[in-house]
């Protein structure tokens, strides 16, 4: 959480009122103020938050999501949402659509490391018919995740995929990794129709995200976007530089 939001508050102007959650429990409390240097207050549930906020921003984990989304959305807050894997839960996407809706809050699924999702909802409009995606990382960037159970990241030698199936699946199964397949869904077919393969690649440094979309309803075009981006550790490397 620290990584992401001290690069958010980084480029906000100054005099933009500022707090942070630190909802992973109090034990997490001092290190989150010393990391941001007392530019913010930090607090441990949203009830405590006596302002009104124009925008609540997560920048934490699924965890956070499931935890404390509903009840931001119930104080009629608008709640941008980087960690779109908590939503393959449909018991927790539903429960935050209708807070949404008798709140008269907002859930705002921001689409992080994968361009084209304005694309992606028109061509839903024009009768999409397949999406697959598809993640590519460097063995580095799967350590510590379940890849490690799938595959021997010592021993890859080439582009190889471990993984394929729903991005409700991938979501579930890989909650720091595939974060991006839950966006691809949301603005697309949805969790259960979008087909994800996720890959190893000893060859880059970098992490790729193709998607194609396919509807035959316009005589079987066909929407293709990619993104490549260095992954958050080498990204602020090269920003010291």
């Amino acid at each position: 959480m620290a990584a992401m939001a001290k690069e958010v508050l980084a480029r906000l102007p100054e005099g933009v009122w500022q707090s942070v959650g630190s909802w992973h429990g109090k034990r997490i409390m001092p290190r989150s103020d010393a990391a941001f240097a007392g530019q913010v207050q930090a607090l441990t549930h949203p009830d405590q938050c006596t302002e009104q906020p124009d925008l609540v921003l997560e920048c934490a984990s699924q965890q956070a999501v499931a935890e404390f989304g509903e009840a931001i959305v119930k104080r009629g807050w608008r709640l941008a949402v980087i960690s779109t894997g908590a939503l393959a839960d449909a018991a927790l996407q539903l429960r935050l659509q209708q807070a949404c809706t008798r709140y008269h809050g907002r859930l705002i699924v921001l689409s992080g490391a994968v361009a084209g999702m304005d694309g992606l909802a028109s061509a839903r409009e024009g009768g999409l018919d397949s999406v697959t995606y598809q993640s590519s990382k460097s063995p580095a960037s799967w350590r510590g995740s379940p890849a490690e159970k799938l595959i021997n990241l010592d021993a890859v030698s080439e582009a190889q995929v471990f993984f394929e199936g729903s991005a409700r699946e991938a979501a579930s199964m890989f909650p720091a990794n595939a974060n991006v397949a839950a966006t691809i869904a949301l603005h697309g077919l949805g969790m259960d129709a979008t087909r994800v393969r996720l890959q190893v690649d000893p060859h880059t440094q970098r992490n790729t995200h193709p998607l194609t979309g396919v509807w035959a309803s316009l005589a079987s075009s066909r929407l293709s976007c990619a993104a490549t981006r260095w992954p958050a550790t080498r990204k602020r490397q090269r920003w010291r530089r």
